[in-house]
């Protein structure tokens, strides 16, 4: 078979390039070895936040005990999760069926390159003229003895039941985000973290004032650790990891990997196709397309261009297939995109963090308050809330932002289009906010 595109991967980025370049009257087939849908639809964003709901009801009910709101709560694991395939199970065949009324060729198995201009899928070979790689992420390899006895993010939001003891390697969003759930459903969670604090995407004073929520709820943390290996024994687990005081050893019932992501491209037989990798990642140039190979361009977290959030996998197809149909000339423009790490209370963040704009030799001032006082906290019972904002000091505009508590993962989004078009700390002060609410906060941040 011969078409002008073939999209490997189904999930954002595939589905929002596949249906633009589809509607251009180019032949266009997709294919998937996983059910469609995508990380973020399937395995990933959406799944999460709905198992963060229940969480939420728990940590909203022990917060407000004592101030009018009295009685027993808990999560029914096996509900949460029938809750959660309410929506993750018809996902597959809805994306199916809506590529097959656009006409797109939908396609099950493993996609290889088998040439520059051909792949195969299984027992078919396949010509191309242009290939899109939106084939998402995986968790990196931790080469050590016991990695097959790690679950990953996949899994966890598949457990039928909720393991007692709960460790997560690595202390990033996944590790965060998990922790928080699996907590509040009455899970004991420790957190291996290599480096000498958790998320460091994030600004330490307000991952400091996080912490004070993660020790509420009883999970432990263990930084300046590396794991060496897992053993298991009669369905129990061994975690061995070497600290600053010398070897750990944790106890187990389940052992997440929460340890990163990288492109999910190492099955695809890339050298044979001429696409050219370095250090794990595809080399693009500024339209997302490959340099040794010009038949083939990358989206999302395949590309692993921008931030790896699923509006940057949608920014990026348009990029992609804008250059596809039209020839060479839009670059993807990743400012203010905001990030958010669903604990409870929220994190996030957008813009430069204060160590890149010192690094940038920028002139800015900078305020930075822990707020537990403040209405927006004080009146849900939250004493983690606090931010950090960078202002240039010639321009007034918004260089980054940074947020901890209560409304931050919605607050985030006004300095997010702040920074996206230009606005200065003055266009937020004047601007009128809805009151009480997050954003009516943001004129005493800048």
């Amino acid at each position: 078979m011969e078409y002008d595109l073939v999209v490997i991967g189904t999930g954002t980025a595939a589905m929002v390039c596949a249906m633009r370049v589809a509607k251009a009257g180019w032949k266009v087939a997709v294919v998937d070895e996983k059910p469609f849908g995508g990380t973020c639809a399937l395995r990933g964003c959406d799944p999460k936040k709905m198992l963060v709901a229940g969480a939420e009801a728990i940590e909203a009910k022990q917060r407000m005990t004592g101030h009018g709101v009295e009685g027993t709560l808990r999560i029914d694991w096996s509900d949460l999760i029938r809750f959660k395939r309410s929506f993750t199970d018809p996902v597959p065949e809805k994306h199916e069926r809506r590529y097959e009324e656009a006409g797109i060729v939908t396609l099950h198995g493993t996609a290889k390159f088998t040439g520059p201009d051909r792949l195969s899928v299984g027992d078919q070979e396949i010509e191309y003229r242009k290939i899109l790689i939106a084939s998402g992420a995986r968790p990196i390899p931790l080469v050590i003895p016991g990695e097959k006895h790690l679950i990953d993010n996949e899994g966890f939001l598949e457990l039928p039941s909720l393991p007692k003891r709960i460790v997560m390697v690595g202390g990033g969003y996944i590790a965060a985000e998990f922790a928080h759930i699996a907590a509040r459903a009455g899970a004991e969670v420790t957190i291996l973290q290599r480096g000498p604090r958790m998320l460091t995407q994030f600004e330490p004073e307000l991952v400091s004032w996080l912490m004070d929520a993660i020790n509420r709820i009883g999970v432990r943390v263990i930084t300046d650790t590396t794991v060496d290996a897992i053993r298991e024994r009669d369905g129990e687990y061994t975690v061995h990891a070497s600290g600053k005081e010398g070897p750990i050893e944790v106890a187990a019932d389940l052992v997440v990997h929460a340890a990163g992501r990288a492109p999910a491209i190492e099955r695809l037989d890339l050298e044979k196709g001429g696409v050219a990798v370095e250090n794990g990642k595809l080399k693009l140039n500024e339209f997302l397309q490959s340099v040794s190979n010009p038949a083939v361009y990358a989206a999302g977290d395949a590309a692993s261009n921008g931030p790896p959030l699923t509006p940057v996998s949608s920014h990026d197809a348009k990029v992609v297939a804008t250059n596809l149909v039209e020839g060479n000339h839009r670059k993807p423009d990743y400012k203010g995109v905001p990030s958010v790490a669903f604990t409870l209370p929220p994190i996030a963040r957008v813009g430069l963090t204060e160590a890149d704009a010192k690094e940038a030799g920028l002139k800015f001032r900078t305020k930075c308050e822990r707020t537990s006082q403040w209405f927006t906290a004080r009146r849900v019972a939250e004493p983690v809330y606090g931010y950090k904002t960078l202002i240039d000091e010639e321009t007034g505009k918004i260089l980054g932002a940074h947020l901890v508590g209560p409304g931050a993962d919605q607050t985030i989004n006004i300095f997010g289009l702040a920074i996206r078009h230009g606005l200065t700390a003055d266009d937020l002060k004047t601007t009128m906010f809805a009151y009480p609410t997050g954003a009516s906060d943001i004129g005493y941040m800048v």
